[in-house]
């Protein structure tokens, strides 16, 4: 692995501890330096970061806040 790629995960802990989950992209690295941007796509994804998660845990978070204003409707009756 280039010191400067060795540098970066140091640097970003996060994409670090991604990497040491996915050993294949120590390969990836070793092999083509350039490909940190993938590997910072391939992290959101991962963390649950990507724009669609997000809005997908918020619409959770709404629906369950539903259904508990719900029961303490149904538990007030």
């Amino acid at each position: 692995m280039q010191a400067s790629t060795y540098h970066f995960l140091q640097q970003n802990p996060k994409f670090a501890h991604f990497v040491r989950f996915n050993p294949v992209w120590y390969r990836y690295l070793t092999r083509d330096p350039y490909r940190i941007m993938e590997l910072e796509k391939a992290s959101k994804q991962f963390y649950g970061k990507t724009f669609s998660q997000q809005v997908d845990k918020v619409g959770n978070h709404v629906q369950m806040v539903n259904m508990l204003i719900n029961l303490s409707e149904v538990m007030r009756d």
